[in-house]
């Protein structure tokens, strides 16, 4: 493997992170957003939105490692989608609320800040992995061209 696949493998990895984050702090932004979007007159909830993540080559793990220590070339990784989680709304009783139905309940956005948070972290701990990785590889760059002085 050459370094400028490690780069590449890099680049992809952050900027994959970096729209998870984004995402992550829509769905936060938005856990109390009653009214998202309007659909046939009617007010519709906030969604909790999730990245999909694949590798660039669809391929066995195998086939992959092969190819890659003969050829020496990178995919890395690349969002696939943003799908919407398709678990419930939360039913809120709040009869007073601009939002709320015949019975009185408000059906707020199905965003758990706690999982939320946990993804947030998770998002950030990849970042900076990928980052460190990053930075290893710049220094043996930089090591390797001091050899030729």
């Amino acid at each position: 493997m050459n370094f400028g696949s490690s780069f590449g493998i890099s680049a992809s990895a952050l900027t994959a992170q970096r729209l998870r984050m984004d995402v992550i702090s829509s769905n936060i932004a938005n856990a109390e957003t009653t009214r998202a979007s309007v659909v046939d007159g009617k007010a519709v909830p906030y969604r909790r939105k999730m990245v999909v993540l694949e590798t660039a080559q669809n391929d066995s793990f195998s086939n992959i490692l092969h190819s890659k220590m003969n050829s020496g070339g990178s995919q890395g990784v690349k969002v696939q989608s943003i799908i919407e989680d398709s678990s419930p709304l939360k039913p809120v009783y709040n009869p007073s609320h601009p939002d709320a139905d015949a019975d009185g309940y408000v059906y707020m956005p199905n965003v758990d800040i706690t999982k939320e948070m946990v993804d947030m972290l998770s998002t950030t701990r990849s970042y900076e992995a990928n980052l460190t990785m990053l930075n290893a590889s710049k220094s043996m760059v930089s090591k390797a061209l001091e050899i030729g002085r």
